[in-house]
């Protein structure tokens, strides 16, 4: 059962996943070995990649000689990897790069075209029971590729992690997934900058005295979400993470909320 706490979302499979981690789509080489690595300086215990960001080797190195067990490593297989013997060997591949002997949690990226929902799922499982992965889950499922999937797998789906901030409402899926005891990773979650722009959650954000950043991610916490925002400066990466000395009322939470803007980043229909 999901369970949200202060800080953590307890999955299905007993893991705990901290609401706040750090996104590491788009870096590479040693910016991204600094940026994790000051992270974890910061206080990051959750940091997300994927075998096709091509960087899952500089995050492997940021994290190696650390308490592997305080950390929770999210990582990605490609839709052309969703067949059983495709799946894990992707799965190897990415925990050799990484330098771990296992994933907290592992994801299939997009929904395959081409592959039975089912192989994939009987991968899962197989990588679950060697204690390859922790939990498995979902990226970038509607409502109804999510059902289909539960439909065909007895596999727990921990989660689904989808483009999700306040420039685009996603209130069908997040019902669907607290329905289904289903956590939701909120990726893009700054919407590439957008929000910083916004005048609605700047008025809010002058109100709190925080950044236009920092009111967008507490406004997805509170929705219900974890998050992994981006940060290429540690300033950034500070202000990413200092989210726990305020929390939005009600009327801020609806205000955002009701602006009303579709802004999707991501051309895939999730």
């Amino acid at each position: 059962m999901e369970q949200v706490t202060k800080n953590t979302i307890t999955l299905k499979t007993g893991s705990r996943m901290p609401l706040i981690g750090l996104g590491t789509w788009q870096l590479t080489g040693d910016h991204a070995e600094n940026i994790v690595a000051n992270a974890l300086d910061i206080g990051y215990r959750h940091i997300d990649t994927a075998e096709n960001y091509g960087n899952e080797d500089a995050v492997g190195r940021a994290i190696k000689g650390g308490d592997r067990r305080s950390l929770f490593i999210t990582s990605k297989a490609e839709p052309s990897h969703a067949r059983l013997n495709d799946l894990l060997d992707a799965c190897r591949r990415s925990l050799d790069r990484l330098r771990t002997d296992y994933l907290d949690l592992y994801l299939l990226h997009w929904p395959s075209k081409t592959v039975q929902e089912e192989e994939t799922m009987e991968g899962m499982a197989i990588l679950m029971e060697h204690r390859l992965i922790r939990s498995a889950g979902l990226s970038n499922f509607s409502v109804s590729g999510i059902r289909k999937i539960l439909s065909v797998s007895d596999v727990p789906i921990c989660n689904d992690q989808i483009e999700y901030h306040p420039l685009r409402n996603r209130d069908d899926i997040m019902a669907f997934c607290r329905d289904h005891s289903i956590s939701v990773t909120a990726y893009s979650p700054l919407a590439n900058g957008e929000v910083l722009k916004n005048e609605r959650i700047r008025r809010v954000a002058a109100k709190y005295g925080k950044s236009p950043a920092q009111v967008s991610l507490r406004w997805l916490i509170q929705m219900g979400a974890a998050v992994i925002p981006k940060a290429g400066s540690v300033e950034h990466l500070k202000a990413n993470f200092d989210l726990d000395d305020f929390e939005l009322t009600h009327e801020d939470l609806e205000d955002i909320h009701d602006m009303g803007i579709e802004r999707r980043l991501i051309d895939m229909n999730a």
